[in-house]
């Protein structure tokens, strides 16, 4: 099967990023009920910021094993594991009768949703051609906007209506069937239309670069630094805060309701499904990358740190503003991975992504957990006391995300094409 001119590629790309649109509305769907369960459970804000980070934790910590795996062994499977897993532990977060089972589920959700994106872009890399493959690429980022766009006021809603278990228990089992499903899509399918030649390609595997040979030196390069911070800044301080507090933050400091605070991280998610799009345009039309990167930098810190002009409690018109602005941001940080695939050769794509996604995602495990030590710390005081010297964390990861947009090597070639060099 020619893969990149065989019409069943769209196919693959559909399943792919519908079982992308479920697995990341899991991601943040918890943070919908971060009251409930100190409620039920009678556990504190320091354990929901863990059970937030445990899941992230997990996430950051296989982001490269799984792109050397997947380097070496191909995306299918692990993509159609990560699925499972995700599904698995969904279903074991919504009949959990303690914080830890809670946390068990958390960390299960964590590991397999860690297989989902490098694997999703291996498989674009594999199924499409070089000049398809940046454009889908923002599309992919759009369905994951989405897909926090569902954790929002449609789960929200669903909870109020049926209580949090019985949305976490149907969603667990749409994502097993979604495992299922992959395995054909992926694997029996093109393996029942492949020629023997193909096949026979397939079993003839070359030589390997060692892996710690690889590490070293893609450890020792700016450019594969470069992309880490950048993720660390647009987008852990995005998914970490709404994935644990912000709904609270809607709710305690400014008298909003669940369904209202879900509305207003909705604005949030707007901004992340025109920035995913827009982020790829801006660099086409300037023919850097670097450049729009650098300033989608600087408009995600300036909106976190105009929390701390606000101290904590900016007027309601520009606090919306402020989210979108944050969000417009996060989608634009499917940028780092156009540096990634331009930057290095084919196989080493999943490991050099694995790096930067753990970039993101040590920052999302950070700060749930620190701003919940922050929350606890000012327990007692007023509200938006807690959260004006929460805001201080992401003003903080965000400019360390600014230094990583510096930080890229880019070389300007002709006025249609832009390369990257990987010197340290």
């Amino acid at each position: 099967m020619n893969k990149q001119n065989n019409k069943y590629r769209w196919v693959v790309f559909a399943s792919v990023l519908f079982a992308y649109f479920i697995i990341v509305s899991q991601r943040t769907a918890p943070g919908l009920i971060s009251d409930q369960l100190m409620k039920e459970f009678n556990i504190t804000a320091s354990m929901i910021g863990l059970l937030t980070s445990i899941q992230f934790l997990a996430y950051a910590g296989l982001q490269i094993p799984i792109g050397i795996l997947s380097d070496r062994f191909g995306p299918n499977y692990f993509l159609i594991i990560g699925t499972l897993l995700n599904g698995i532990g969904t279903l074991i977060y919504s009949i959990a009768p303690n914080e830890f089972i809670l946390l068990i589920a958390r960390l299960l959700v964590g590991a397999g949703d860690a297989a989902i994106w490098v694997n999703l872009v291996l498989i674009l890399s594999i199924w499409f051609k070089v000049n398809e493959f940046v454009g889908l690429l923002g599309v992919a980022g759009m369905t994951g906007s989405f897909g926090f766009l569902l954790a929002t006021v449609p789960f929200s809603k669903w909870i109020s209506d049926f209580g949090w278990r019985p949305p976490f228990l149907t969603t667990g089992i749409l994502l097993c069937l979604i495992g299922i499903i992959l395995y054909f899509i992926l694997v029996k399918i093109p393996q029942g239309n492949a020629s023997t030649t193909s096949k026979a390609k397939v079993k003839a595997v070359k030589q390997r670069e060692n892996p710690l040979v690889l590490l070293r030196r893609i450890f020792s390069t700016r450019q594969a630094w470069a992309t880490f911070f950048c993720h660390f800044g647009a987008v852990g301080t995005y998914v970490g805060f709404i994935g644990s507090w912000a709904v609270p933050y809607g709710m305690h400091v400014f008298d909003m309701s669940r369904s209202g605070s879900s509305q207003l991280i909705m604005i949030g998610l707007v901004g992340a499904i025109i920035g995913a799009p827009a982020g790829s345009w801006i660099s086409g039309k300037l023919h850097s990358i670097k450049k729009t990167y650098v300033a989608v930098h600087i408009i995600i810190f300036t909106s976190w740190a105009a929390f701390l002009l606000f101290s904590g409690k900016p007027p309601f018109f520009l606090l919306v503003t402020l989210f979108f602005l944050i969000g417009f941001g996060n989608g634009a940080s499917a940028l780092t991975f156009a540096v990634v695939r331009q930057s290095f050769p084919m196989k080493e794509v999943g490991v050099v992504s694995g790096f930067a996604n753990t970039g993101g995602f040590i920052s999302a495990v950070l700060l749930p957990s620190l701003f919940g030590k922050v929350l606890d710390h000012f327990h007692g005081a007023p509200s938006s006391v807690g959260y004006y010297y929460g805001f201080i964390i992401p003003v903080v990861f965000t400019l360390i995300g600014f230094i990583g947009g510096i930080l890229i090597k880019e070389q300007r070639q002709g006025a249609s094409q832009t390369e990257f060099s990987i010197s340290n």
